[in-house]
């Protein structure tokens, strides 16, 4: 995180507070990073609201600059300033979509955490980050090359905001239950596989100097382990890692990321492998 130079905050201008824009002050302010304010609208001109902002932020020592613009939808608006301006980082509030629209249509923020080359940080709460949880949600059964840089990005950047704020450090995964016809007879007794886990878990307890309340292993699909252990903890924002799906199991399953974007009750961001980011910017560039 500490190697992001610049910023993009999106404002919603019907919103009242911008909590978006506080968090984002809160990470530049100390990783000393620049802001980019961006309205996603064609019309009517909210360059007043954006000037004002831009001005306020520049009397507080931030650096900051603005731009209001729509190119055919909100996923592809913010990508395209992202790279223009060379921001490395999103931050978006996020407002719970209606159930019977997202049954129906992918939401807009799930477009953004699948297709986003860059970091997105998910602002949910006006509660402050200070002293707070920081919870890093990795899969540590998943041991691809892949899946590996992603675990280590989450907790890396995890342990980057608990420095931040002042708080703890977290690590949740989830853990399947287990299988008589297992081909691993590791996966056929419950607490073989809970000590595999662990194992896997001993890397970064070691690296970051985790206490055992602060590994939280258990059994069960990870979207619904994961809010339960951030509410648990108390977490002020939750770090996660997408591989960003593509085709029909993307659109019909979708991320982990994306279904529990709703269930928490705290910020959240959500990170790619370097590879993925890659892979997505070749994509966009075609």
């Amino acid at each position: 995180m500490q190697a992001i130079k610049r910023i993009l905050v999106i404002i919603d201008p019907n919103q009242q507070k911008h909590i978006a824009l506080t968090r984002a002050k809160l990470i530049a302010g100390v990783i000393e990073s620049e802001l980019h304010l961006l309205v996603c609208e064609d019309r009517p001109d909210h360059t007043p609201l954006l000037e004002k902002l831009t001005a306020e932020l520049t009397a507080e020592g931030f650096t900051a600059s603005h731009t209001q613009c729509w190119h055919r939808n909100l996923t592809e608006t913010i990508i395209h300033v992202l790279q223009s301006e060379g921001c490395g980082l999103v931050v978006k509030q996020h407002l719970p979509d209606n159930p019977l629209k997202k049954a129906l249509l992918t939401p807009d923020d799930w477009k953004l955490l699948r297709y986003c080359p860059s970091p997105v940080l998910m602002v949910k709460t006006t509660e402050s980050w200070m002293k707070g949880a920081v919870l890093a949600a990795v899969d540590l059964g998943n041991r691809d090359d892949q899946h590996k840089v992603l675990h280590d990005t989450i907790v890396s950047n995890a342990s980057d905001m608990v420095e931040m704020i002042a708080g703890t450090l977290h690590v949740v995964s989830a853990h399947p239950a287990p299988m008589l016809s297992a081909a691993d007879p590791v996966y056929q007794l419950r607490e073989n596989i809970h000590q595999r886990y662990m194992d896997h878990a001993q890397a970064y307890v070691e690296r970051y100097d985790l206490k055992e309340e602060q590994i939280h292993i258990d059994e069960g699909p990870a979207d619904t382990l994961i809010p339960r252990i951030a509410r648990q903890v108390g977490a002020s924002v939750t770090v996660i890692g997408t591989v960003a799906r593509k085709g029909l199991s993307g659109a019909l399953i979708g991320n982990t990321c994306e279904v529990v974007l709703d269930q928490l009750e705290c910020d959240l961001l959500v990170l790619k492998p370097e590879d993925m980011l890659a892979h997505l910017e070749d994509i966009l560039q075609k």
